[in-house]
């Protein structure tokens, strides 16, 4: 061990006991508004990940920094327990899910412990205990009430390897592939139960706007999944099987409909590849719906097209989809990239209607029709080839169309579909039905609630369909002999509300408690991956409107700020045990420490943006860690008794700016920027010891502003130190620093003292002066500072002009011409500077800094007192440099 390592064990170790001992972390329950800070819960898979630790240290900094500025605080944590994984797993293992399960949590939640992570230990949950499933089953029947559970045949993804059900967004790529295990889904028809989502589709959507703390990404991903389109629903007679409705959003181009296309599982097609060998190995073979290129298969049907009455040709197209719009649709080439490039395959015709709205267009002039051989028009514009309808423009004619045809009206429709919980899997929450011969589907009565899992058979396909003990029972209804439904639910059902849970996870009459949730709720700030975009996030969405509506909720949103973090990558690939790259936390915990970790994760780039992995970082950090260490601790044995000067001064200044901007920098959840404002104040409290014998009120200020500072992210030492400096109680406990300064001024007068001591590198260097005797710092003249403020504020073509137009200005002739010039030249970028006094009274502080680090006189000059020459080169933020050796 180095002489500036530190003992992280006995240091972290010491404190997570005190913590706990003290209930520094417990949120009370009579918190009438409590900052609640979370990330989402993890999956226990039996040890910690880079991803797990960079998202709870972000929730924990901002958890830690809201208490210090005096919020009550709740930031509980708990377990997404249920899940395949751990069915597969005890299968392979040859135990049972529960207990390995439970294992999991156990090394995990040991493993947080070790972090320092400062949760509400006693609000734990864990998702597949009876205390908790009980209210899955209990909201299942609430929903169903409400007529808002459904159960239906249903074309389902079905994962053969997995042998379950999975929702369309467990759907993963272009090639299908199960989000679980990778094996390609396909598709079975079942009986499955839904919720239904699509009851709240438009407020789903239309609330997407009012959630500004919200990423713009994600808020997007959220618009296009449910998908909402305005159109027009209409039917085309097909020969042979009546009329078939399409949805289109351009009835405007229905004149240049030129076939007619069909989803190869729609019911036409499933009817015609029984008959027709050509058309059931499409479907059944080759049609390839994310395919590079739309094909398809002539049907020899036509369908008539209801604007016109021409016989249009019939085709299956892999382009077309069943669960978009009706399944099929009318295929307009001249105005649709997609069908030009099958009609182009197939050789059909393609017709322009529509023409572009030429700036100029009086609105009668009859329009050219666009040359679409080659490529589509795909904008609005002006009807053409459309009989009556041709000189309308597009927005009118979709109108007229719409009245105008017989069948056609107004639809809307959505790529949102109703929420498939069905899961033929053990390890999940048993939907509390029973299936009676005589009284059908029946809910199981809340007073018999919950509906337990039996014990675990290792067997293929549904394990629960297999517990022929726990599949009897009787009717609820009828008393006659039963079955209970043998599917669980899907587990983001857990996840739906567990954030509810937590203000009252002990309750044993409900699934929260109404009154704490309406203070607690919404969730002020929510951490978690991007890869939770839509599924979960939309889903607990629609509970929490749900519950709003039907069990007195009075927040209709569960997150009001959410951060996606970053992913933390090695060597710029993303960690995973597939490809060998993960970096243990554990072993950085036991090497290092958790509050280097933890610190190098912060600092090392914005919670959103993705970061490599570095050893050489975490070691350098961990140094500073030790640089911090021993320099509190030599304060705290032996503090300085300097003189309060203008370098005292300085550094007071700095100590506040380091406050405020850190503050601000905290707030927006930019821990990098607050980070690097901290370490930088240490160097200059440093700097300062070395170059003078400090004052000791100044330095003592600034040591305890760094702690309080960095104790968000560095818990422990922060502890430590906090107790060297003699403070009262824990610095999780601790008033965050405070300093009332004006953040734009403090960025001028830093600029200002770093390119001037620049400057003076820069001409130390290029002149090779090795020992400089003085160095003189002349401050600009008044009247500069008034040019460059008419520069600024003016919008005259003539600059100059405007200049000499002010007497004091005109009077420095040549000079005056000649920065006139200069700020002509840069208008564009010019900003403003501190006045010619504030820059004086800046660098005569910070003068000690060029002392100290060239070991010379330094003379910080008015223009007044200057040499001519000198201040001939002298401008606003940029004083001139005169160098003696």
């Amino acid at each position: 061990m180095s002489e500036r390592d530190y003992d992280h064990t006995a240091i972290e170790e010491r404190w997570q006991t005190v913590w706990a001992d003290a209930d520094a972390y417990r949120t009370p329950d009579g918190a009438e508004d409590p900052t609640y800070v979370l990330g989402m819960y993890p999956y226990p898979s039996g040890k910690l990940h880079m991803g797990h630790v960079r998202n709870y240290t972000i929730t924990d900094a901002y958890a830690r920094y809201r208490r210090m500025t005096g919020d009550e605080v709740l930031h509980p944590m708990g377990w997404d327990a249920f899940g395949l994984p751990a069915e597969n797993a005890a299968k392979e293992r040859d135990t049972n899910p529960r207990d390995w399960t439970m294992d999991c949590i156990e090394t995990m939640r040991g493993q947080m412990k070790s972090m320092g992570f400062g949760y509400d230990w006693d609000r734990e949950i864990t998702t597949c205990t009876p205390e908790y499933y009980k209210w899955n089953q209990w909201l299942f029947e609430r929903f169903h009430e409400e007529g808002l559970v459904e159960r239906r045949d249903a074309e389902v993804n079905w994962c053969p390897n997995c042998e379950t059900v999975l929702a369309d967004e467990q759907v993963e790529g272009e090639d299908e592939l199960c989000w679980r295990c990778g094996t390609p889904v396909v598709q079975r028809e079942l009986e499955q139960w839904f919720l239904s989502i699509t009851e709240y589709a438009d407020e789903l959507l239309e609330a997407i706007d009012d959630l500004e703390g919200w990423p713009n990404s994600v808020r997007q991903m959220q618009r296009n999944w449910i998908g909402r389109q305005y159109g027009t629903e209409l039917e085309f007679p097909v020969e042979g099987y009546g009329s078939v409705e399409a949805f289109t959003t351009r009835v405007d181009t229905i004149h240049g409909a030129t076939f007619f296309a069909l989803a190869p599982d729609h019911r036409i097609s499933e009817a015609l590849a029984t008959e027709n060998d050509e058309i059931r190995q499409f479907v059944e073979e080759e049609a390839d719906p994310d395919g590079d290129e739309p094909n398809g298969v002539a049907t020899g049907l036509t369908a008539t097209n209801p604007a016109t009455g021409e016989e249009i040709p019939v085709y299956v197209a892999d382009f077309v989809l069943s669960d978009v719009g009706t399944g099929a649709l009318m295929a307009v080439p001249g105005h649709d990239e997609r069908d030009h490039a099958f009609a182009t395959k197939h050789d059909i015709e393609i017709k322009p209607v529509i023409a572009p709205e030429p700036d100029d267009w009086d609105g009668e002039t009859v329009l050219e029709a666009p040359d679409v051989g080659e490529e589509a028009y795909t904008e609005d514009g002006v009807l053409v080839n459309s009989g009556e309808y041709s000189g309308l423009d597009s927005e009118t004619a979709r109108e007229r169309l719409t009245e105008g045809i017989e069948s056609a009206e107004e639809s809307t429709q959505y790529h949102l579909r109703d929420w498939g919980i069905s899961r033929q899997r053990y390890w999940g929450t048993p939907i509390p039905v029973v299936h009676c011969p005589d009284c059908g589907p029946v809910m199981v009565p809340e007073e018999d609630l919950p509906v337990e899992l039996p014990e675990f058979v290792n067997t293929t396909g549904n394990p629960l369909d297999a517990t022929e003990e726990w599949k009897e029972t009787t009717c609820p209804a009828c008393g006659g002999p039963a079955e209970r439904e043998t599917d669980t639910m899907d587990t983001f059902v857990d996840s739906s509300w567990y954030f509810l849970r937590y203000v009252s996870p002990d309750l044993d009459e409900a699934p929260f408690d109404r009154e704490r949730a309406n203070d607690w709720m919404p969730v002020d700030q929510y951490v978690g991956g991007i890869e939770h975009a839509v599924m979960h996030l939309l889903y607990s969405r629609f509970f929490t409107k749900v519950l709003a509506d039907h069990e007195g909720l009075e927040h209709r949103e569960p997150f009001r700020n959410l951060l996606a973090q970053g992913m933390v990558q090695l060597e710029g690939e993303k960690m995973s045990k597939s490809k060998g790259n993960t970096v243990s936390p554990q072993r950085i915990v036991e090497e290092y420490g958790a509050d280097t970790a933890r610190l190098f994760m912060m600092q090392a780039a914005q919670p959103e943006r993705d970061f490599d992995w570095s050893e050489e970082g975490v070691r350098s950090t961990n140094a500073f860690l030790g640089r911090l260490k021993e320099t509190v601790e030599a304060f705290a044995e032996n503090e300085p008794n300097g003189e309060n000067d203008a370098v005292a001064g300085y550094v007071d200044s700095e100590i506040d700016a380091t406050v405020a901007v850190a503050t601000d920098e905290y707030e927006a959840l930019r821990f990098n920027e607050a980070l690097r404002e901290t370490q930088g104040l240490v160097r200059t409290l440093r700097q300062y010891a070395g170059y003078t014998t400090p004052h000791g009120e100044t330095y003592g200020r600034g040591l305890s502003a760094v702690v309080r500072l960095l104790a968000p992210v560095t818990p422990h030492l922060a502890e430590e130190l906090w107790e060297s400096l003699d403070a009262e109680g824990f610095v999780v406990e601790a008033d965050w620093p405070s300093a009332e300064i004006d953040r734009t001024r403090v960025e001028k007068r830093r600029r200002l003292i770093e390119n001037t001591r620049e400057d003076v590198r820069d001409i130390v260097e290029v002149a090779g002066i090795e020992n400089p005797e003085s160095i003189a710092v002349v401050i600009a003249p008044d009247w500069k500072y008034d040019a460059l403020e008419i520069a600024i504020e003016s919008d005259a073509e003539n600059l100059i002009g405007e200049l000499m137009g002010e007497s004091h200005i005109r009077e420095q002739g040549d000079a005056a011409a000649s920065y006139g010039q200069d700020l002509q030249a840069e208008r564009e970028a010019l900003s403003r500077t501190l006045s010619s006094e504030a820059e004086h009274e800046a660098l005569e502080a910070a003068a000690w800094l060029l002392e100290r680090e060239f070991d010379a006189d330094v003379e910080v000059i008015r223009a007044d007192e200057a040499d001519e020459e000198v201040l001939r080169k002298a401008e606003p933020g940029r004083p001139a440099i005169h160098i003696e050796d």
